[in-house]
């Protein structure tokens, strides 16, 4: 009977919506249905061309020749960069290759010497996984398809760009004390050329500022060199660029191989990082850079003012704190690591920064918050080394390609440039800091922490816990607000699969191999050979040491998949507008634990239920195969998971009520009174998988408690004609207040930050007149002056009494 079975399998399997994008274009003919031209990502026909045809061994033959694997698979956005297509062979190519990337933007690829076909990546505006088409018929049709991961400048290795040498001194040059020689360098074995050329683009947004004709635009300047060897490096004295270029002041150099005439689109190339083009501005801004080049706009004017809207409010303290545990909403700038050194070069008091991941919805705007070596935030209020909101989100915002949403680039230009023009040209760093007012963390609330880890356990958002071991699929949390539902697989978990509305669906799962994990995108594997963060549809998605997968959501919730021990542990953050929104094992997010045991028809189980109850509320809780998110790419899932139940009935876990523990000498000195852990052991006979979970545990608590609400009481200003003692501003924090000579305090000296999140005093003033210090001095002085009338009024007294008697002698 089984064979008869495989047709009804395979029918589901390509019946279920699972992730994945839909069909890509349509067959011309029934009888193609057995190739995979134009047809991958698609299941059904005589074969198929799905991502999970390999497991299930139902691949149509020529699928590697039509969805193509290539390497290296990732670059950086602006393109120039070689990659190979595996697996496809062309020995003798009659047409030319051509790569076409979004449908929009192609490329002239080529066939080496070896006929293996080669494309470029192009020039774009966006980060993210790019769809690209080939077409070996010089564009008649394109019946290959892939994916180019398109990365962020900043975060791809230095081997792929050129390198300004002391890239300081290009962005300070013609300011005093900066000029002489510029030096550039690059790896000459990754340009085949032996001559190459240095060419200087400029980028600028022009248009409308937020309307549709706001335009983003990379342009072809001028060559700096051309013709020279490729040896590696190169070595000039700059000068002044002509009048007509002035305008740029962002750019890059690209080195191209001199068979290329000036400016040629979509070649392969080397860039380097995108900096300010001091050492091209005319002799104008080298005789003062304050005003900036010759026609260009007054810091504090167009691209230069503030910004637009506030956004996400800062965390409000580092350690312990939310701002490195709230990891939905905010992850680590990579200029401000204290995981690696905390070389901060824009804000210099700082050890840490870290930016919202998500911008503004409407602007695009962007959140940095950098913190002392404390843990106090720092406010540009009180030091040039503040926190600064962005104009421009330094990530970018989707759809991309379009200001201020441009990734890197819009930051540069509405944010960074003008920090040149303010603090770095000219000593004016007060005006760019009142226009980037730090958020001071008073409206700012953590998230909400619910963790399920072991064999498994669940702490639920409102800190409800119990231990639910079913065999299948099962629903942690579903969510209507955002149509967010996170799934899990497994009596330990084994798998847990996320989606967000429409976005990707991101599934983490045991691998058992040399890498414990194995993170699928829409039901394919992804590899983390090249890069370990990736900007996917609605997400965003990190990865750590290969055991540890962050994905960050466009609502600003956060899922946290990491293996301990034999299972998988998961951490959900939610903001608090997913208060009372949300369901399944993770519980009802409303600060009442007596709901959290809440069945699909609304019956709620008592929090005193029995162990057996809470199995039943478990079971309540499967996955649905209309709904499922997993992935079923083995003939074992098929038939264990999509086909059979999605809860094993016939699975008989422990229920402590009904076999009492008694944990043994040394599952009692390892779990103390983790009761969490003496049931792995009890159910696994295994320490170590008791020493896992309680490792695990512990996480969950050490997250908790860093996520503790703290108060703010924002900031607090000096008085006028005075100064303060104190930049916190949290609960127990206490300010001084001085006035300066001349002036006299009003009011109290001292301010306490009080648990209401009020002031205990308010900023007193600086009166004119004489301060204490003056008081005394004039006191002192009278005192001193008197006693020194009185002195010499003595001794004028016996002077005159000697002299009297000397005279009176006969």
């Amino acid at each position: 009977m089984r064979p008869l079975l495989l047709p009804w399998v395979l029918l589901l399997l390509a019946a279920a919506p699972g992730p994945g994008p839909g069909p890509v274009a349509g067959l011309s003919s029934p009888g193609a249905q057995g190739t995979c031209s134009s047809r991958c990502g698609e299941r059904g026909g005589l074969c198929s061309c799905h991502p999970t045809c390999a497991g299930l061994g139902d691949c149509c033959p020529d699928v590697r020749d039509f969805c193509l694997e290539i390497q290296p698979y990732s670059g950086s956005m602006m393109g120039g960069k070689d990659f190979l297509v595996q697996h496809l062979k062309w020995p003798s190519p009659s047409d030319p290759v051509i790569c076409r990337f979004k449908e929009s933007v192609q490329t002239l690829g080529h066939v080496d010497s070896s006929g293996r076909v080669h494309c470029v990546s192009p020039l774009l505006y966006e980060t993210g996984r790019i769809p690209f088409t080939v077409s070996m018929d010089n564009g008649r049709s394109f019946p290959r398809s892939g994916t180019w991961l398109a990365m962020h400048p900043s975060k791809v290795s230095d081997s792929e760009k050129s390198q300004l040498v002391n890239e300081t001194l290009w962005q300070y040059y013609g300011t005093p004390g900066s000029g002489g020689n510029l030096s550039v360098t690059w790896d000459a074995g990754a340009l085949p050329s032996s001559a190459v050329s240095i060419e200087l683009w400029g980028y600028e947004e022009t248009g409308k500022p937020y309307s549709g004709e706001w335009m983003a635009k990379w342009s072809y300047l001028y060559s700096v060199t051309t013709n020279i060897p490729n040896s590696g490096s190169f070595t000039f004295v700059p000068k002044p660029a002509p009048q007509n270029y002035q305008r740029w002041q962002l750019g890059a150099l690209r080195i191209v191989s001199s068979k290329h005439h000036g400016g040629a689109q979509d070649v392969q190339a080397l860039w380097s990082n995108e900096h300010a083009l001091a050492w091209h501005l005319g002799q104008d801004f080298r005789a003062d850079p304050w005003p900036g080049p010759a026609g260009s706009a007054r810091p504090g004017r167009s691209w230069r003012t503030s910004c637009p809207t506030s956004w996400r409010s800062c965390p409000t303290a580092l350690h312990p704190g939310p701002a490195r545990a709230d990891s939905g909403r905010f992850h680590t700038d990579y200029g401000c690591d204290v995981e690696r050194g905390s070389v901060c070069t824009y804000h210099p008091g700082a050890v840490h920064c870290v930016r919202s991941v998500q911008a503004s919805p409407r602007y695009a705007a962007g959140q940095q918050c950098c913190y002392t070596k404390e843990g106090t935030q720092i406010l540009t209020a009180d030091s040039t080394s503040g926190s600064t909101p962005d104009r421009g989100h330094d990530w970018g915002s989707p759809p991309f390609r379009a200001p201020p949403r441009v990734p890197g680039l819009s930051h540069w230009l509405y944010d960074v440039l003008s920090f040149y023009h303010c603090c770095l040209w000219a000593p004016d760093c007060p005006r760019y800091m009142r226009r980037r007012p730090s958020s001071d963390c008073t409206s700012y609330r953590p998230p909400r922490l619910a963790s399920a880890f072991g064999d498994p356990h669940f702490v639920t958002f409102d800190g409800a816990n119990f231990t639910f071991n079913g065999r299948g699929e099962y629903v942690l949390l579903e969510s209507a607000l955002t149509r967010l539902s996170v799934q899990a697989r497994g009596t330990g978990l084994t798998a847990v699969a996320v989606q967000e509305d429409n976005s990707d669906v991101v599934e983490v799962r045991l691998a058992g191999g040399a890498a414990p994990l194995q993170v699928l995108l829409n039901q394919e594997v992804l590899s983390f050979a090249e890069q370990n963060w990736m900007d996917l549809k609605g997400m965003f998605l990190s990865v750590a040491a290969g055991d540890s997968v962050s994905i960050m959501l466009s609502s600003g919730a956060g899922v946290e998949v990491s293996v301990q021990g034999p299972f998988l542990s998961v951490a959900v953050l939610l903001p608090e507008k997913f208060l009372t929104h949300t369901h399944g094992l993770l519980g009802t997010l409303n600060d009442n634990p007596a709901d959290d045991f809440t069945l699909r028809s609304g019956q709620v189980l008592p929090p005193t239920a029995s162990s057996r109850e809470l199995h039943r509320f478990g079971a309540d809780w499967a996955v649905r195969n209309a709904s499922s998110l997993l992935t079923y790419d083995s003939r074992l899932l098929v038939n264990n998971f999509l086909y059979g139940p999605k809860h094993d009935p016939t699975f008989q876990p422990l229920f402590p009520e009904e076999t009492p523990l008694s944990p043994s000498q040394a599952a009692a000195e390892l779990c103390g009174d983790d009761h969490f852990c003496i049931f792995d052991v009890a159910a696994t006979g295994s320490l170590s998988v008791g020493n896992a979970t309680r490792a695990a545990h512990q996480l969950h608590q050490r997250h908790a408690q860093s996520l503790q609400p703290v108060v703010s009481c924002g900031w607090l200003a000096p008085p006028p004609n005075g100064r303060k003692d104190g930049t916190r501003y949290l609960v127990g924090s206490t300010v001084f207040f001085h006035c300066d000579n001349g002036y006299s305090l009003d009011g109290a000296e001292v301010s306490h930050c009080q648990a209401d999140g009020t002031w205990s005093r308010p900023t007193p003033t600086c009166q004119p007149g004489r301060s204490h210090a003056v008081l005394l001095s004039i006191i002192f002085g009278g005192l001193a002056a008197v006693a020194v009338v009185t002195l010499i009024y003595v001794l004028l007294r016996r002077r005159k009494s000697h002299t009297t008697a000397w005279t009176s002698r006969p």
